[in-house]
């Protein structure tokens, strides 16, 4: 079992999403700083929600399962000591008021139940309202990724120094840390010039503000990005966070 602060917020889990909240809402999400992942295993989501309790989970009840086995399955989860702490929701384009109802009065999900007949922009501001109510987010200001398993994941700085290159260790919509053989020698605050990122296959150029290294490594160095980081270059990160976040729940070993 892996406890958490709940400075450190919590893992909202989407168990078999539509394709539409695969293609769209995951993006929001991860840009509102929800730490989110997509699951396709209904046994494999019940450890996750063992190994990490007080998670959120949606289930798209349209999927996977019949809805009187979803609602056994969902019974067992808020009845098992080591998954009652969970908070579920459900997600369907079912609108069959009787099953509503079942699952908000009778079973009482914690998470309502969303109708995606609504739209997709409806339907995501409910699960963002569900989140925010369940301080998922906790007191962290940004969501950080750690890629440092991803030897794909460069930076390169140029100057009159010469050429620097790193490798990224972690990366938020704030900023990065990344580990330099060599650096260029500058003052903190300095603002790079042109950096460029490369996030599997994502390409970003941009400024970039020096704050220093870290005290426990001396060869890594913070760098933030300046308030002229473009919408698109923002996506591009987002989306690079989306993938580093899965990439880690897809390995765990559970």
């Amino acid at each position: 079992m892996d406890k958490r602060p709940d400075s450190l917020g919590k893992k909202t889990f989407l168990l078999h999403p539509h394709s539409v909240i695969r293609e769209e809402m995951l993006d929001y999400l991860i840009m509102a700083g929800f730490e989110t992942y997509t699951l396709l295993d209904e046994t494999r989501a019940r450890k996750l929600l063992v190994k990490f309790p007080g998670s959120i989970m949606f289930i798209n009840i349209d999927e996977g399962l019949k809805e009187s086995e979803w609602e056994a399955y969902i019974r067992e989860l808020q009845e098992n000591p080591q998954t009652k702490d969970c908070r579920l929701g459900i997600v369907s384009y079912n609108q069959d008021k009787e099953l509503m109802q079942k699952y908000l009065m009778e079973i009482t999900i914690p998470c309502g139940y969303i109708q995606l007949k609504l739209g997709i922009k409806e339907s995501t501001k409910i699960i963002l309202t569900a989140l925010e109510a369940n301080e998922a987010r906790g007191q962290r200001k940004y969501l950080r990724a750690d890629c440092r398993e991803d030897i794909s994941s460069t930076l390169n700085y140029k100057e009159s120094m010469g050429t620097f290159h790193g490798n990224i260790l972690d990366i938020s919509s704030a900023g990065i840390a990344a580990k330099f053989d060599k650096f260029a020698a500058l003052p903190n605050n300095s603002v790079l010039k042109d950096v460029q990122l490369k996030l599997r296959g994502g390409l970003i150029l941009t400024d970039m503000i020096l704050m220093g290294q870290r005290q426990d490594d001396k060869k890594v160095f913070i760098l933030l990005f300046t308030n002229k980081l473009t919408d698109d270059n923002k996506r591009v990160i987002h989306h690079y966070i989306k993938q580093c976040l899965q990439r880690y729940i897809d390995a765990l070993k559970i």
